[in-house]
């Protein structure tokens, strides 16, 4: 065999015994259970959040007038108790969580159930409504708290699970794809710099986790856009390096 084929057959065979070492030592979303034990690590980290307030029901003027009340019987109701569903992220070990203004902002009484089926009382520390981020607490020591992330270095096409309580059912994991950086202009909240991924998301999912195959946390899952009020594929997620950032002025600022 001439010496120069020699040499390329030899650099090739180099090559490929590199590659094959690379992709054996990759992640790889295809091979084995390694999704699964991504799913396993970061699991233990979300939460089960339930919280009720009393909201006033709006009357009708026609109940000022004394007469239409005598003849109604006038026992109708000026206040309901509205209660919500969500997800939420632990943080630390020593209690703090991660999940959206709209599932516990201004509510009377919060609920935290854990992966392991025990239930918390809340304390609300703070909520900012314009990015839709609020952070409460249980007293509790050691929990699994999730790896956090850098949300500035993710790539459009990298592989996300969103983890969550969609319509109560716990523990529901989905994957997907980041489809998109930067979104705004939706008028979801007043601050908008959403990640869009196609990972299922459906109501019940909000305050949940949007992780990287590293099992680290780079989101909070918030929102989605579909006319038929479940998931067609586009979902919005608050970058975690925003959702920290408020996290800090709260715990300073309160």
């Amino acid at each position: 065999m001439d010496t120069k084929v020699k040499a390329s057959v030899l650099v090739c065979c180099v090559v490929l015994v590199l590659s094959c070492a690379a992709y054996a030592q990759s992640p790889n979303p295809y091979k084995g259970d390694w999704v699964a034990d991504v799913a396993d690590e970061v699991l233990p980290s979300v939460v089960n959040i339930s919280s009720m307030k009393t909201v006033v029901v709006r009357q009708s003027p026609l109940f000022s007038d004394p007469l239409f009340r005598e003849f109604f019987g006038g026992g109708i109701p000026r206040e309901r108790v509205q209660r919500a569903l969500g997800s939420g992220v632990i943080v630390s070990k020593d209690g703090y969580i991660v999940t959206n203004n709209h599932v516990v902002g201004g509510a009377d009484k919060v609920e935290v159930r854990l992966s392991d089926e025990r239930v918390f009382p809340a304390q609300i520390i703070g909520t900012d409504p314009k990015s839709d981020v609020a952070i409460i607490k249980i007293q509790e020591q050691g929990l699994p708290a999730i790896t956090i992330g850098d949300s500035s270095a993710l790539r459009i096409g990298s592989f996300v699970l969103a983890v969550g309580n969609p319509f109560g059912l716990e523990q529901t994991v989905t994957i997907g794809i980041i489809s998109a950086l930067g979104r705004s202009g939706l008028g979801i909240t007043d601050y908008e710099n959403f990640i869009q991924t196609d990972a299922a998301i459906n109501p019940g999912n909000s305050g949940g986790a949007l992780v990287n195959m590293k099992g680290e946390l780079i989101g909070i899952n918030t929102a989605i856009l579909s006319r038929t009020g479940g998931s067609v594929g586009i979902g919005f997620a608050i970058p975690i390096n925003l959702v920290m950032s408020i996290k800090k002025s709260i715990d300073v600022y309160g």
